[in-house]
C-alpha cells in the first residue's frame, strides 16, 4: 500500500510504493530485503549516485534504505528497482532484531522509539 512521504525541502508530499517493514525483492540485483528508511527523494551524495547507481534511476521519487536477507549489510535503492516479495518468508540479518519487533502476516513491525 501506497504511504506519503513528506519532503522537507521541497515542501511536497511523495507517494512511496513500499513502508517500512515491509518485504521487497531486487528487480536488477535479484535479493530479498526488508525496508527500514524510507526518503521522499534521493539523499545521497553526487559522488556515490554516479559510482553506484549505474542505471541512473530518478532522484526525484523515493528511495529506501533495506537490510538484506542472508547478509549483515543495507543497500540504498530507488524505488524503480524494487518490488513487492511475494514469499512472506522472514528476512536474516543482523539489525532485524534491533530495528523490529516482530514478524506479522508477512511483514515487520517496527519498534517503537522512545522520544
Amino acid at each position: 500500500m501506497a504511504r506519503p512521504v513528506f519532503d522537507a525541502d521541497s515542501g511536497s508530499v511523495r507517494v512511496a510504493r513500499f513502508r517500512i517493514g515491509e518485504l521487497v525483492f531486487h528487480k536488477l540485483f535479484r535479493y530479498r530485503g526488508v525496508v527500514f528508511d524510507v526518503d521522499p527523494v534521493f539523499t545521497g551524495s553526487d559522488a556515490w549516485y554516479d559510482r553506484v547507481a549505474l542505471s541512473r534511476p530518478p532522484k526525484d521519487r523515493p528511495w529506501y534504505r533495506v537490510l538484506v536477507h542472508g547478509a549483515s549489510h543495507e543497500t540504498y535503492v530507488a524505488e524503480r528497482n524494487l518490488t513487492r516479495d511475494l514469499s512472506s518468508e522472514p528476512i536474516r540479518h543482523p539489525a532485524v532484531d534491533y530495528v523490529f519487533e516482530s514478524f506479522e502476516g508477512g511483514s515487520y513491525v517496527p519498534r517503537r522509539r522512545v522520544q
